[in-house]
């Protein structure tokens, strides 16, 4: 089993200061996984221990939403020998586009790279529910959920952590002026 916080931190992936998130929220702590898509051999290594955790699911198809897990979704399909596709922005809605369908009742498993809100995980499902794909369970590299998801489904993770966050509107860290930093790739907030 890789220490993945050995290879973020190897990787300049795990970050120091005040940070916003994809979610809006505020942390000291940002997982880049981007970092880790430098090197090939990492992404092999930590889709196939992925895969080794997914083994008991069925399903058919993976779906990730782009841009972070795009290239993390394809190599944890290409492990688990199962299709591929990813949904997009189109005007600031997530969305299943160039051609790709979804048979009714397909068995899905949504790969992220890092969940802490899980904002972008319900905007994968939305945008593939008019296809009623049955959502099998969800894979990252890392959950920062703390476990207030697991009534919601099944997420199945290669590190749990717990960094702080905070509401912007009381975050210790804006008080004390520290700039704010934003290295996701969503825009707004």
């Amino acid at each position: 089993m890789s220490n993945i916080k050995e290879l973020l931190i190897k990787a300049d992936g795990l970050l120091s200061g005040h940070f916003c998130l994809t979610s809006g929220l505020h942390s000291d702590t940002y997982f880049q996984c981007a970092k880790l898509y430098q090197y090939p051999d990492i992404v092999e290594k930590l889709a196939l221990e992925l895969s080794e955790k997914l083994k008991e699911v069925e399903f058919d198809t993976i779906v990730a939403p782009a841009i972070g897990a795009v290239i993390f979704g394809y190599e944890v399909a290409k492990q688990t020998r199962k299709r591929n596709l990813f949904v997009e922005r189109k005007d600031g809605i997530m969305q299943l586009r160039r051609g790709y369908s979804i048979k009714k009742g397909e068995k899905i498993v949504i790969v992220e790279d890092v969940i802490t809100t899980a904002r972008t995980i319900f905007e994968t499902q939305e945008a593939i529910k008019e296809y009623e794909p049955t959502i099998s369970g969800v894979a990252c590299i890392v959950d920062r959920t703390q476990g207030k998801l697991d009534d919601k489904f099944k997420i199945y993770s290669l590190l749990k952590s717990s960094p702080i966050t905070y509401e912007p509107d009381n975050c210790p860290l804006c008080k004390a002026g520290i700039e704010l930093v934003k290295p996701g790739s969503r825009s707004g907030k």
